[in-house]
């Protein structure tokens, strides 16, 4: 006599060995048509793996018969499906290319605004951590500043806007972590001088209250380190700067430590002047 658990494990047995079957016969049928000469029937599978999110299998079918329909009108369709299928791969690179050749085929399409938006995306997801070289971020900057520019009204705007913040502001955090590196190797010449860079090239970073009193250390290591003829200069530069830090952040946290360089700057300044 059958129990009820034997039942029930059978009944299991039996779908998997049903979706099993399924999935043989779909591979089956998938490599039947990848081998074939028959295009409208790899159209028509593509077009349906597509539909259903299976892209590597559909772009297998679509780069086999994109070049069999060039000049046709279905020819814009797939070039797009071919193209998409590369992005959901994640295949950033190849997809931007190949988003960026829709749009340069199909300026008119219905599909260039959103082809030119994933384009300038995949170039964000190329974009690196902030510690390394940055090409693929300024790249992405200007494909979204291309896009923007060519649609001022796109329902993508803001997320355009906001990624392009995102990659801002990585390029923000490259040169400050440069300036501060050269403050921590003691090159302070040039952490003074890459600070004021970063400060002019982003006026309005997030980091400015930081670099202000970076530049103030360096300026201050600097002073208290040189010659006696070159000291005097240098004391009153990171005065400067210890001023310009107090005057644009009085409530900032490094307050107390930028004070204490700042009365050490000012006897030494005194000492000098006693000297002379």
């Amino acid at each position: 006599m059958f129990t009820f658990a034997f039942c029930l494990k059978f009944m299991k047995r039996g779908f998997y060995i049903l979706v099993l079957a399924i999935v043989l016969v779909s591979c089956s049928d998938f490599q039947k048509t990848l081998k074939s000469e028959d295009t409208s029937a790899k159209f028509e599978m593509a077009e349906e793996l597509y539909n259903t999110g299976k892209w590597s299998k559909s772009f297998r079918l679509l780069d086999q018969i994109l070049q069999k329909y060039r000049g046709k009108p279905q020819a814009e369709k797939l070039t797009f499906m071919h193209a998409m299928c590369l992005y959901n791969m994640k295949e950033y690179y190849r997809s931007s290319y190949h988003l960026d050749k829709f749009t340069d085929i199909y300026p008119q399409s219905e599909k260039a605004e959103e082809a030119s938006f994933l384009s300038a995306k995949g170039y964000y997801y190329n974009s690196p951590v902030y510690s390394k070289e940055q090409k693929e971020t300024i790249e992405a900057i200007e494909k979204f500043q291309l896009f923007v520019n060519a649609h001022p009204n796109s329902q993508y705007l803001n997320e355009a806007n906001s990624l392009v913040k995102e990659l801002d502001f990585k390029l923000e955090k490259k040169a400050f972590e440069i300036a501060k590196q050269y403050d921590l190797i003691k090159d302070y010449k040039a952490s003074i001088k890459s600070f004021n860079n970063f400060l002019l090239e982003f006026p309005g970073t997030t980091l400015r209250s930081e670099a202000f009193y970076y530049r103030l250390d360096a300026a201050y290591n600097l002073a208290i380190l040189s010659v006696d003829y070159l000291k005097e200069e240098r004391l009153n530069d990171a005065i400067g700067y210890y001023n310009a830090l107090k005057k644009a952040y009085p409530n900032t946290t490094n307050l107390e430590n930028a004070t204490v360089m700042y009365n050490h700057l000012q006897e030494e300044l005194k000492t000098i002047m006693t000297k002379s």
